[in-house]
């Protein structure tokens, strides 16, 4: 594979944007050392880098592309609109559309909020429960990994430089399907918990009705209950994954799927927290979202043909049918290799993970990176197993023999020693404290 000139617009790219990318989860540190393409266009699954090599691709724009690069209805709509100019002055009539047809897609949602990414919607979710409730402290799940760029969560990582010790210390985390640790941090901090942020679901569904008792729990200490669906919406239900399990959340965010790799986002809700955030009344005014894109209008267009997409072709059926026959024959592949003990797969169908260990245990990145190796050799982008509508049974197929292939390398490099199958360093955790890219290198 010949990636010259990617490796070459890789070394330009890090003297203009720090870190090489607009999100660290794009960065060199995830991905092999001398597999680095730099990306140039995509179509329904596939994607291109600038030296002519074809993918398929599993990333999909970090989950947001969901019915496939290039979509041709979702263009073609964000196109229409923008020939009718893409923001004003005044609210534009597409805003009023947008927002009634979100609503009628979530059940529990009375008002809703757009902006341009997750983290305008969940620090927003967490300025208006702290607002209603007139407490500081926020709870987060442990158990997922993001919820916002803002200083809120990333102090709760080790990547923290740079922010307050007051701010660290409002940020307490808590298990997933372990309702007793929600109940000690209440118990811990009476009457301070402003609200708690968790996914519906991440890699294990809830257990024993978890929703619903951390709802209860959290209204019988008066904090505001949220759900960030940023991931399992449009994913797990075209109504998010609360329409799935029958649970109306406080507040709710959303982002990704819901504009096929347009930013938009949302910050959903009952009325009567949303409307602190209005102008209508004589109560002190909340600042909530006010952001010069938030209603950019080819952005709500896309998002309207995405919803009208899901309808006609019940996306997220196709989702669950095509992410369990990639499921299972990765399996099937693992079994054939005997690796079940260091490899496995993960997570719901639309959004599965390929998940490494070593004779040490689990959570090796030399041999996560040997994998990405192996597979980008032979066409096959997937930091993530993220499925998309376009991934028919073809692609699925192949990528079921790429992994099969790299599966059998990964056998030889447990049996025989990783440094003679892995070629420069090993890809790195995005929460780290210190930029150690050069530790851990093979040859």
């Amino acid at each position: 594979m010949d990636l010259s000139k990617s490796m070459t617009l890789n070394e330009r790219i890090h003297q203009v944007i720090p870190g090489g990318a607009h999100t660290y989860a794009k960065g060199d540190d995830q991905f092999p050392e001398f597999y680095l393409p730099i990306m140039q266009r995509g179509e329904g699954c596939y994607a291109w880098d600038v030296d002519g090599n074809r993918y398929i691709e599993y990333g999909m724009g970090l989950r947001s592309v969901t019915l496939g690069h290039a979509y041709p209805p979702v263009i073609e709509a964000a196109y229409r609109q923008m020939k009718l100019g893409a923001n004003f002055t005044r609210p534009s009539v597409i805003e009023l559309e947008a927002a009634e047809r979100f609503l009628s897609l979530v059940p529990g949602a009375e008002m809703v909020k757009f902006g341009k990414n997750g983290s305008d919607a969940t620090t927003a979710a967490l300025k208006l429960a702290r607002a209603y409730t007139g407490r500081d402290l926020v709870a987060i799940c442990k158990d997922h990994p993001f919820f916002s760029i803002d200083d809120w969560f990333i102090g709760s990582t080790a990547i923290d430089r740079g922010i307050p010790d007051s701010i660290k210390n409002q940020t307490l985390t808590f298990r997933y399907n372990d309702l007793s640790s929600l109940q000690a941090l209440f118990e811990t901090y009476p009457n301070q918990i402003a609200c708690i942020f968790l996914e519906p679901e991440k890699g294990d569904p809830p257990l024993d009705r978890f929703l619903h008792k951390v709802k209860d729990l959290c209204h019988q200490h008066g904090a505001l209950f949220i759900l960030d669906e940023m991931i399992t919406g449009f994913r797990w239900h075209l109504g998010g994954a609360q329409t799935l399990y029958n649970i109306v959340p406080d507040l709710s965010t959303f982002g990704k799927a819901m504009g096929n790799g347009f930013a938009i986002s949302a910050l959903a809700g009952k009325r009567e927290f949303m409307e602190l955030g209005g102008l209508h009344d004589d109560r002190e005014r909340v600042f909530l979202l006010s952001t010069t894109h938030g209603a950019e209008t080819h952005a709500l267009a896309a998002f309207l043909a995405v919803a009208a997409t899901y309808e006609h072709y019940d996306v997220v059926e196709v989702l669950r049918r095509q992410g369990m026959r990639l499921k299972e024959g990765l399996q099937r592949s693992i079994k054939r290799h005997n690796l079940e003990d260091y490899v496995s797969v993960p997570g719901h169908p639309a959004c599965l993970v390929c998940a490494t260990a070593d004779k040490s245990g689990p959570g090796s990145q030399p041999f996560r990176t040997l994998m990405l190796q192996e597979i980008m050799k032979q066409g096959i982008i997937a930091p993530n197993l993220v499925i998309s509508f376009a991934h028919q049974d073809d692609q699925v197929d192949e990528t079921i023999d790429v992994f099969d292939h790299a599966f059998g390398i990964y056998r030889k490099a447990l049996d025989e020693g990783i440094e003679n199958y892995l070629v420069g360093r090993s890809v790195q955790p995005v929460y780290r404290k210190w930029n150690n890219l050069k530790n851990g290198r093979h040859h």
